[in-house]
């Protein structure tokens, strides 16, 4: 059976293009390919269907980094890069930006399938199964999506399941973005009591609990930020 489904391959080396383009389309992938982060953007805008992009890091014009930067501003299609650096740091980087997987230069044909399909299965299964307005959704780094209407948090296009005072706190900071916001204040929102001297414990429980279940590194938080001495913040 022929599949159906799009993938936009991102890289300034013909080479590695017309070999991910062989592979691809051997297993039934429809596939188009660019050169450079520019042209992806712009592949994407006009091209929305797309279902899957695999996207080089160190490109000329435009990075991996910054056009999957770009991209996450109008669209959560799945990302999977694909880079010559193996450090955590840089995968780290990597899912920053907004990328959902990471596979390193030179990879296994089989592993980049498993991946491949993967990202593509979880994807169709959210994009069309879901009843949520794609207009309702809000992105952020690490491939997080929030519907606060709906009271519901994505990852990857994977559902997180966050108890109700954990849900209370994402979604007071994401309506408060951009503030730093201090424990008492925080409590009394979440909790609707008078701040006591264990509430600071009890909030920063649930932080961790939060940054457990949504940031790749919850030792080193980037999406829910700690303002020393301040309070918390989302960007």
């Amino acid at each position: 059976m022929e599949n159906k489904n799009k993938i936009l391959v991102v890289d300034d080396e013909t080479q590695i293009r017309n070999v991910l383009r062989i592979l691809l389309e051997s297993k039934g992938y429809s596939v188009t390919d660019v050169s450079n982060g520019r042209s992806a953007i712009q592949k994407m805008q006009s091209e929305p269907e797309i279902d899957l992009i695999i996207m080089d890091i160190m490109m000329p014009k435009m990075s991996g980094l910054e056009a999957t930067n770009e991209i996450r501003k109008f669209s959560y299609v799945p990302i999977l890069f694909l880079s010559a650096k193996s450090l955590n740091t840089d995968k780290s980087s990597a899912y920053g930006f907004g990328g959902d997987d990471y596979i390193v230069k030179p990879f296994e044909s089989s592993e980049l399938l498993m991946k491949v399909d993967a990202l593509i299965r979880r994807y169709r299964q959210y994009r069309f199964n879901s009843d949520v307005k794609s207009e309702d959704v809000e992105r952020y780094m690490f491939g997080i999506q929030i519907n606060r209407k709906e009271r519901t948090v994505y990852k990857n296009n994977e559902v997180v399941e966050l108890r109700d005072k954990e849900m209370d706190i994402l979604l007071y900071l994401i309506a408060h973005r951009g503030e730093t916001i201090d424990v008492p204040t925080l409590y009394s929102a979440v909790w609707n009591e008078m701040p006591l001297p264990s509430s600071s414990n009890t909030v920063m429980v649930h932080i961790l609990n939060i940054r457990r279940k949504l940031e790749p590194d919850p030792s080193n938080p980037r999406f829910i930020r700690t303002i020393w001495g301040k309070g918390y913040q989302i960007d």
